[in-house]
């Protein structure tokens, strides 16, 4: 696995390259400075630690002064962190240090719309595997901190029977059994139905998690009756905050949202130096 060093280390040779011509030619090897990340909307901040490693990988000696701490939200105006050291560093690494910012910020901000949606209610809100290529663990480190919860993180920490394996295999319940042969008993299997013969094969064939894929409202209320707590129920597909206390209040255990991730912009976020 990809740590998140060699994430900023990848970021930083992009942008770089063989060296920044205009700081290299400009700014003298000894001067000091500092800087400001300020708000330009209100935000919900994820990925000051990211940040931080991104100017200290330039500069070692790097003061990093955060304004405030994941998970908070910030107004238009508000101060997200201080930093001062090297100019040369602070020039060269301000740009990938907002996008990380930026980036980990929006999903933060638009997961914590879902959120809020949701309050009070117990049915869980989890993201997909619906990331940026690369950026899969920070991506979902900003889901969380927005109140959301993740999914599994990829192709190898969770059984999920889709349709297309379900077709490989020659049906639901041929699935189900080979895997059950296949994988410890502490592993859950989940499958993704789209019709309520397929919840019913799904159910007898002793699935721990049923995803109800793309159903409307009269379908999943009723598979959930069908299920009667024999499984936990997830819903996903075309899932809009409109929807979500709807769904919420038919006894659905998980709402999964592929729009957490793929659909959240970044945030207007500037940093002043001087």
């Amino acid at each position: 696995m990809y740590s998140i060093q060699s994430l900023i280390e990848t970021a930083l040779k992009e942008d770089i390259g063989s060296g920044d011509i205009t700081t290299d030619n400009l700014v003298a090897h000894d001067a000091g400075g500092h800087g400001v990340i300020v708000a330009r909307e209100k935000a919900v901040i994820a990925g000051l630690d990211i940040v931080r490693r991104v100017f200290e990988h330039l500069d070692p000696k790097i003061i990093f002064r955060p304004g405030c701490k994941d998970g908070d939200t910030v107004m238009d105006g508000g101060i997200v962190l201080k930093v001062e050291g090297k100019l040369r560093s602070l020039l060269i690494g301000e740009r990938t240090a907002l996008n990380f910012l930026q980036r980990l910020s929006g999903i933060a901000t638009h997961v914590r719309l879902y959120v809020d949606r949701l309050a009070n209610k117990k049915v869980r809100l989890v993201d997909t595997r619906k990331t940026t290529p690369g950026l899969r663990v920070l991506e979902k480190y900003a889901v969380r901190v927005g109140g959301a919860y993740n999914h599994r993180m990829g192709l190898y920490d969770g059984v999920l029977i889709k349709d297309n394996h379900i077709a490989a295999c020659g049906g639901i319940t041929k699935a189900v059994k080979h895997i059950r042969n296949n994988v410890s008993h502490l592993i859950k299997i989940e499958v993704e139905v789209s019709s309520l013969d397929e919840v019913k094969e799904a159910v007898k064939a002793g699935a721990d998690v049923i995803m109800l894929d793309n159903m409307d409202i009269g379908r999943i209320k009723q598979s959930i009756k069908h299920i009667d707590g024999r499984a936990l129920v997830e819903v996903s597909g075309r899932i809009t905050t409109k929807s979500l206390n709807r769904l919420a209040d038919v006894g659905v255990d998980i709402i999964s949202v592929g729009a957490l991730t793929h659909s959240a912009r970044s945030v207007d976020l500037s940093m002043r130096i001087k």
